[in-house]
This record gives structure tokens, C-alpha cells and sequence, in this order.
């Protein structure tokens, strides 16, 4: 298989071999799959960093299909707008385009919403959880899309892996193949984009996150690109040139003794909107960035730059007052979704009222549980979609 896919320099790829080298084998892979792959400059980058300590069985890896593990540390633990949060800014978009989380399909299957290309892939369980396990170099699926994705666009999804292993991520109308896009790629030790005429980024960062579940986002305006490794924005690109297909194209590279996992997969339309100018003129604004704990009125610390958004908007307009309205899918039962989307509109007025010193008298709260739906409730996407917190101009 042919790939038109950058590659480095002679004196970087020297550096990189010499690294490889002197790293444990378990690590990294052989040195004829680096020589023999056309696509190795993500692994140069990401594995030529020193190895600091002895690679051991990692203990937080997700297991074979049908196995379990230890879970690993929680890489969402915080509060919305304090530490590492404070300067988060990915919003998720509001229309989901595509969910899953595999729950629907059994353990040692290929996900039946996906399309395989070529690779071996199959669901694993974990923690209770389920997982895309892939086993093989050069494995491919594509996500379709009900429609190419449109100039304003967010993907989210969780990643684990060895030192060395990657995922790529692009939407070319060559289904992944046309170096004329930009690419973007995801390791534990760093994250690039690059591809097309426009703007480039290769950051390397602490390899605490080996093995590790974390999350990859992306978040798409136009040409401007903004990538991220948990709470981290680590590309930040006004001139990419990420294409627009009907299909998100993911490209892994993994073994079998070091597998690559793969957790849900979001991809939705929109991002970061002005939410000031959505109310003024229809009156109300939907948003999909308040998150939280499953089953609990907790804010998620993802949160952040949604209730920021919010508190800003307050703080301009001194004389907008606020319904904050919580409604939820119409999975479980009536009543105690009723109960958890008042509590969860609550809980988003009292974090206005204490972080940012709003006046309480200007934020009412309603919970409308499922009965406001936005979408079809018989779909995964719709679902997503139903979950939100809405804003109303009183």
C-alpha cells in the first residue's frame, strides 16, 4: 500500500535510530517495520525520547476481549476552572453526527457502524466498559457520516497505547491517503499535524501516558485547527487544511504484543458559538459543553469553557437574566430524570452564583427530564443530542 505521508530529515531520522537503539525492544517496533513503513515519522518523533525508566506489564491496559483490568487514573479528575482546566477551551459541537460506544455490538466483533479497510479489530471488555482493540500495523476503519463534515466540526475519542503506537486521524476525499490535507496524529508521548499546504505542529510531551486511557479531541473552524491531549491544547493552527469527506478516516499503528485501544467515538457539528447572538435572536441557545458525572448533577471540569462562555455573556450584559434548563435523554426511568435534570440545572446556576459571583436573583432553573426532546431518542447520535443544557432569555 502506497502513502504519500511526509517523512524526516536524514539527520532527524539518524537521531531517531540511534535513540531506538538504545531503548528497550518492548517499547518500540522492529527496525525492519521502521525501515520497510513509508509512515514513520510519527514514530521517529515520538520514539526517539529517552526512556526513563524500564518498561514493565502494564497494569491500567485494558485486557483481551472478554477480560478485565484495573481501571486507569481518571484523566478528567478536577473541577471546572481551576489547575490545568483554567485555560481549557474545546467545546464540543451541539448536532452529533456520529456516537458509539460499542455497547450495542458483541465482545469480539468489529463494530458493525464502522467500515473496516484492512487491519485486525475487535470490541474488548474492560472495567465494565467497551473497547475497540486493534492488534495489527496498518489497520483502517472509516466512520461515515450522514453528510461530509461541515466548515465547523468537533471529533472526540479515548486512546491507549504503548510508547511508539499512534492513531491518525483525517477526513481526505482519498479516504486517508492525500498528503494535500492535513493529518493529525495521536501517541502517548506527543501529538502532530501535518499534511497540505497549510500550518504544521510536532510537540512531544511527557510519556506519563503509556498505557494510559486519555482523550483526543479535536475541534475544527474552517481552516483553524485546535487539537488536544486531555486538558491540554497542544496544536493550535489558523491555516490547516483538513478535509471535508463523508467519512472520518482512522489510521493505527499496533501489534499484537502492543495493542492499541480505542474508546467511544464522537463527531458532531459546531464548536465554540456566540451565545449572546444565538439568544438575542431566537431567544434560547442549546449547549452540549456542560457535562457530567454519569447519573449525578457533578460538572465534569470539560466544562469549563462553555460555563466561562456563560458567565462572560453575564457579566457584558448586565441586564440579561437567565432560565437554565436541564433535559436529558429518556433512557431509565421518568421520574428520576425529571429529578437528575433539575438538579443538574441547579448545579450549573450555583456554579455561576460562586465562581463568577453572578447575582442569583438574574438565574432561574428547570429540570424537563425527557420531555422536550430535540432529536429522535432511537438513535445513539439523537440521544447525545437530547442531553443538554439549554439557556433561555427571560
Amino acid at each position: 500500500m502506497t502513502r504519500r505521508i511526509h517523512a524526516l530529515s536524514s539527520p532527524l531520522l539518524v537521531l531517531a535510530l540511534l535513540a531506538a537503539a538504545a531503548l528497550p525492544a518492548a517499547g518500540l517496533p522492529s527496525l525492519k517495520k521502521i525501515k520497510d513503513s513509508t509512515k514513520k515519522t510519527v514514530n521517529d518523533v515520538f520514539g526517539s525520547q529517552p526512556d526513563t525508566a524500564a518498561r514493565t506489564a502494564p497494569a491500567t491496559a485494558p485486557a483481551a476481549a472478554g477480560g478485565t483490568a484495573a481501571p486507569a487514573a481518571d484523566p478528567k479528575a478536577g473541577k471546572p476552572g481551576e489547575g490545568a482546566w483554567l485555560n481549557y477551551d474545546f467545546v464540543p459541537g451541539g448536532r452529533v453526527l456520529f456516537f458509539d460506544d460499542f455497547t450495542n455490538d458483541p465482545v469480539g466483533d468489529f463494530p458493525h457502524r464502522l467500515e473496516l479497510v484492512e487491519g485486525n479489530m475487535e470490541i474488548a471488555e474492560w472495567s465494565g466498559r467497551r473497547l475497540l482493540r486493534v492488534t495489527s500495523w496498518d489497520s483502517e476503519f472509516d466512520v461515515p457520516l450522514p453528510t461530509p463534515l461541515p466548515e465547523r466540526f468537533t471529533v472526540e475519542f479515548e486512546m491507549s497505547g504503548p510508547h511508539g503506537r499512534w492513531i491518525e486521524v483525517s477526513a481526505d476525499p482519498q479516504g486517508g491517503r492525500d498528503a494535500d490535507f492535513s493529518h493529525v496524529w495521536w501517541a502517548p508521548g506527543g501529538l502532530e499535524v501535518r499534511g497540505g499546504p497549510g500550518g504544521k505542529a510536532v510537540v512531544n510531551f511527557d510519556r506519563d501516558l503509556d498505557d494510559k486511557l486519555f482523550f483526543c479531541r479535536l475541534m475544527v473552524d474552517g481552516k483553524y485547527l485546535k487539537a488536544y491531549t486531555n486538558e491540554t491544547r497542544n496544536a493550535n493552527i489558523p491555516n490547516s487544511t483538513f478535509g471535508r469527506a463523508s467519512k472520518l478516516h482512522f489510521l493505527i499503528e499496533a501489534e499484537d504484543a502492543h495493542p492499541i485501544f480505542i474508546g467511544p467515538i464522537r463527531i458532531a457539528e459546531g464548536g465554540r458559538i456566540q451565545l449572546y447572538d444565538k439568544l438575542a435572536s431566537e431567544g434560547r441557545v442549546a449547549t452540549q459543553g456542560i457535562l457530567f458525572d454519569t447519573g449525578s448533577d457533578r460538572i465534569r471540569p470539560e466544562s469549563t469553557p462553555t460555563l466561562t462562555d456563560i458567565a462572560q455573556m453575564l457579566t457584558l450584559h448586565a441586564d440579561l437574566k437567565l432560565r437554565i434548563e436541564g433535559h436529558t435523554d429518556d433512557v431509565g426511568d421518568a421520574a428520576a430524570n425529571q429529578a437528575l435534570s433539575e438538579k443538574r440545572a441547579a448545579a450549573v446556576k450555583a456554579y455561576l452564583v460562586g465562581k463568577h459571583q453572578v447575582d442569583a436573583a438574574r438565574l432561574e432553573t428547570a429540570g424537563l427530564g425527557a420531555s422536550k426532546p430535540v432529536a429522535p431518542n432511537d438513535t445513539p447520535e439523537g440521544r447525545q443530542t437530547n442531553r443538554r443544557v439549554e439557556l433561555v432569555k427571560l
